[in-house]
């Protein structure tokens, strides 16, 4: 059984690897798939009997954390959305979620170029990207308002015009 452990582990490392731009490390002994110097996965530590692999999960965090298998992540990680799931040899997931589990989490962490060239699942890209650009609309169109009330107001004291010196 732990042979299978190490090639489901070795199955998700090189698909994560293969992903734009991912690279690995290995901090606290522990194997990590990083996109722009962010992790996206942590899959654990070779030797272990079990297989553990955390991942950021926007979307469907609460479908994953309704598995018997997951918990939130710990360290106030799990507030962000990162799920962990310690598989035993002869838990019963198919490689094709934990693929897609690699796959949201690395489009949440990868920067916005870089996501849109991994494939994701249709309907929750799809819903994600009007929202996007609208959120980018609203922040351009606020920030000469912003410019404008910074120039307007003294650093010292908030809210009130700055004096004009003259001489």
């Amino acid at each position: 059984m732990a042979s299978n452990v190490r090639k489901v582990r070795a199955q998700l490392r090189e698909f994560a690897l293969g992903l734009p731009e991912a690279t690995e490390a290995l901090p606290w002994g522990e194997r990590v798939a990083k996109v722009n110097k962010k992790v996206f996965v942590f899959l654990g530590r070779d030797m272990d009997p079990h297989l553990s692999l955390t991942v950021k999960l926007p979307a469907s965090k609460q479908a994953a954390l309704a598995l018997p298998f997951t918990e939130p992540t710990g360290y106030g990680l799990g507030k962000s959305g990162w799920v962990t799931a310690k598989l035993e040899p002869g838990a019963h997931i198919s490689f094709e979620q934990l693929r897609d589990w690699v796959i949201e989490s690395y489009r949440a962490v990868a920067p916005k170029a870089l996501a849109a060239h991994v494939a994701g699942d249709s309907s929750a890209s799809e819903s994600a990207k009007p929202v996007r650009k609208a959120k980018a609309k609203a922040k351009t169109a606020a920030k000469p308002s912003a410019k404008k009330a910074a120039k307007r107001t003294s650093p010292t004291h908030r809210g009130t015009p700055t004096a004009r010196k003259t001489r």
